[in-house]
């Protein structure tokens, strides 16, 4: 993991920072944490919800699962709007490969008894017979060398279902057998492209019952796939950089996000063309600020398939270049009149992979405070989203969304009807402010800024996307 960056202390420091209603010089300002100031006003006047809206209604037209012509058609469009914008804009393909289930069927035999397992995402179609080895979890460095051959017996848990299965085919196991570390389900498991061998997976109580059977003398099982393959498709990223004048250039970047895929089936209106139509309206609106940062706004791909476009996105990135990044602002899902309960800030939440406040963090919650929202945002602790390689990079990073989720998440009821404009206004007020403060010229590289040390609080929620 590459070194962490240093604006978090900046913050703690009280250097760059402020709820007051004005970026006075001196202490003697009184602070006021509900009026935004005339820097703020600059972005946040232009923010303009009925184009957000109206993205929205456009991009959910048709599903854009990731790899199809709805997420290309998707991609090009915003393309064009951040030419239309003056960027300097890319089209990044990537390739994947997805899983294609086609009549597909397991068998597992032992002892005469099929136990009609669950064939796992990505297996390999194949007929092997030979003896059972249970290997534990398979973590890296554990599995031993006599599953050469064989059909490993693996728990599932603690690491990837992906790394289990590329650990025990390493040694040379000929077939993977998954059972659960609870419940009473056999759905579940993966395996990947190049993982060449079948992959299925049993309940929990079938696991256990066998792994007491091999404590007694080896067990040789029958294990078959048919119908399953992969299949390489091709996702896009789509890149837009506005760079400073060069007299005026910190050398710093900020990267504002969001994912333009969405599930197979769904229109994904609020997941997530909503954080989409608020990445197109900040290019817009910045795209002609005066700044010494730049800007640098990335829709991703493949995100529901796993974080694919970040995590090519972000390894491209040099460590030179990974380095200039200041920070990740991500928007997935702000804009369901159904998502957020009664929590504070309108259910708005910034969920971080660690669950510590960091540059992103701080900034957005006192830009909440200044904004339309009218309150500090909350912060708490969540994966699954495009912020998470850039944490890994070092880079400062959030996601933004209402949390707990609609109920109609992933489904194909996620349309424009359930979109409320106050909440797509709120959050692109509350990051524009952010971005701006630290793209603005009177805050060269954030050292040495004018904004007076005023930090406000906000609190950390145990809050899962569910609750």
């Amino acid at each position: 993991m590459r070194k962490k960056k240093m604006m978090s202390a900046l913050l703690a420091a009280g250097l760059v920072l402020s709820v007051q209603g004005a970026y006075a010089q001196g202490p003697a300002a009184a602070p006021n944490v509900h009026a935004s100031s005339a820097f703020d006003n600059k972005i946040i006047k232009k923010i303009n919800a009925d184009n957000m809206y109206n993205t929205i209604a456009l991009l959910s037209e048709q599903p854009r699962a990731a790899g199809t012509d709805g997420e290309l058609k998707g991609a090009t469009y915003i393309k064009g709007k951040f030419e239309e914008y003056g960027y300097e804009t890319e089209l990044q393909p990537f390739k994947f490969y997805e899983a294609v289930r086609n009549n597909v069927s397991g068998t597992l035999e032992i002892g005469g008894q099929d136990l009609k397992p669950y064939v796992a995402s990505g297996s390999y179609s194949n007929d092997v017979t030979a003896e059972i080895l249970h290997v534990g979890k398979a973590f890296a460095g554990t599995v031993p060398d006599e599953v050469k051959g064989k059909i490993a017996l693996v728990e599932r848990g603690d690491n990837t279902f992906v790394e289990k299965v590329q650990n025990v085919l390493d040694k040379g196991a000929v077939g993977v057998i998954f059972y659960n570390n609870a419940g009473t389900s056999n759905v579940f498991g993966q395996a990947a492209y190049g993982q060449n061998i079948p992959v299925v997976s049993i309940t929990r109580a079938q696991g256990l019952a066998l792994a007491e059977q091999l404590k007694a003398g080896p067990k040789t099982a029958h294990l078959k796939v048919t119908g399953s393959s992969m299949v390489e498709k091709t996702s896009y990223n789509v890149i837009a950089k506005m760079k400073p004048h060069k007299n005026k250039d910190t050398g710093q970047v900020v990267m504002i996000g969001a994912h333009h895929d969405s599930v197979p089936g769904g229109p994904g209106a609020n997941d997530d063309a909503s954080g989409v139509s608020a990445v197109l309206e900040l290019a817009r609106v910045m795209a002609n600020m005066p700044i010494d940062t730049e800007l640098r706004f990335v829709t991703f791909g493949s995100e529901e398939k796993g974080l694919l476009g970040s995590y090519h996105y972000a390894g491209t990135l040099s460590d030179k270049e990974a380095d200039r990044i200041v920070a990740h602002f991500q928007m997935d899902m702000i804009g369901s009149k159904d998502a957020g309960g009664n929590n504070k800030a309108n259910g708005l939440i910034m969920y971080t992979i660690d669950g510590k406040k960091n540059l992103v963090t701080d900034l957005a919650s006192a830009a909440g405070s200044r904004t339309a929202l009218g309150e500090a945002v909350p912060y708490g602790q969540l994966g699954r989203s495009d912020h998470q390689p850039f944490h890994e990079l070092g880079i400062p990073a959030a996601l933004f969304i209402h949390s707990p989720l609609e109920p109609w998440y992933h489904t194909p009821a996620d349309t424009i009807d359930k979109i409320d404009k106050n909440k797509l206004q709120e959050t692109a007020e509350v990051v524009g402010a952010s971005v701006y403060q630290i793209a603005r010229p009177d805050t060269p590289a954030l050292e040495h800024s004018r904004v007076a040390p005023q930090p406000v609080d906000y609190d950390f929620e145990n809050r899962p996307p569910g609750a």
